[in-house]
């Protein structure tokens, strides 16, 4: 028995089976997704941060200032997003990966900021960042320079040789303490061979749009800083 009445001009009957047969695997798909969001949010908090870690911020005409993560906090009462930007100071150039990324998240960081607190952080200089996020004509990422702390080694986004790793952390106040809650650990988790960990996909229009479509994302495909015209 179908699902809907729906039927779109010149449908076949196999075509109505195999579309039914994958919205079933869909509407699991949502099941599964909506447990495992609980999930995540009956985590208990996790270890208190252990110094109140300095950044800077500024740039392109502002001062450059020294922040610190309790001032990220603009919204006391909500948790903290902080995206690990795979830019280091001995890097060429900013990851495209990230970018895109990036180039996607600030399009909708004003709404996101109506109910957490957001923010990017990379180990480069500020006014290295400042000068891709013109480049990428971003107008909402609050971005950070990690380059004097250890943030980015303690919380695993620097790797023993001074490369990065993109990486999404929760970070939540309860009272005067600061707990980290979260981070996108599938990027250390077992995959199978050839397969992205996909630790952010879900966050990620990119992926998600070429998805649904027949060629799908494609044998070794992945954004670029740039295209040709």
């Amino acid at each position: 028995m179908s699902l809907h009445p729906v039927r779109f001009p010149n449908e076949t009957a196999d075509y109505r089976v195999a579309r039914d047969e994958l919205l079933r695997a869909e509407m699991d798909l949502r099941n599964r997704v909506e447990e495992v969001a609980a999930m995540r949010r009956r985590l208990p908090v996790g270890g208190a941060v252990r110094e109140d870690y300095v950044f800077e911020e500024g740039g392109d005409g502002e001062a450059v200032r020294r922040v610190r993560l309790s001032d990220l906090f603009v919204r006391p009462e909500a948790s903290l997003l902080l995206y690990n930007f795979m830019y280091g100071p001995t890097m060429a150039a900013a990851c495209p990966m990230c970018t895109s990324f990036l180039d996607s998240l600030d399009g909708i960081a004003p709404h996101v900021m109506q109910r957490a607190n957001l923010v990017v952080v990379a180990k480069s200089p500020i006014q290295r960042l400042r000068a891709h996020a013109r480049e990428r004509s971003w107008r909402h990422l609050r971005l950070l320079s990690s380059a004097g702390s250890t943030f980015n080694r303690d919380y695993f986004a620097e790797n023993p040789d001074e490369s990065q790793n993109p990486l999404l952390h929760v970070f939540a106040r309860r009272g005067s303490t600061i707990h980290h809650f979260y981070t996108t650990e599938l990027l250390f988790a077992p995959t199978e061979p050839g397969r992205h960990p996909r630790h952010i996909d879900p966050m990620w229009p990119l992926w998600n749009l070429l998805d649904v479509t027949p060629e799908g994302r494609g044998e070794g495909w992945y954004p670029k800083l740039s295209y040709e015209r």
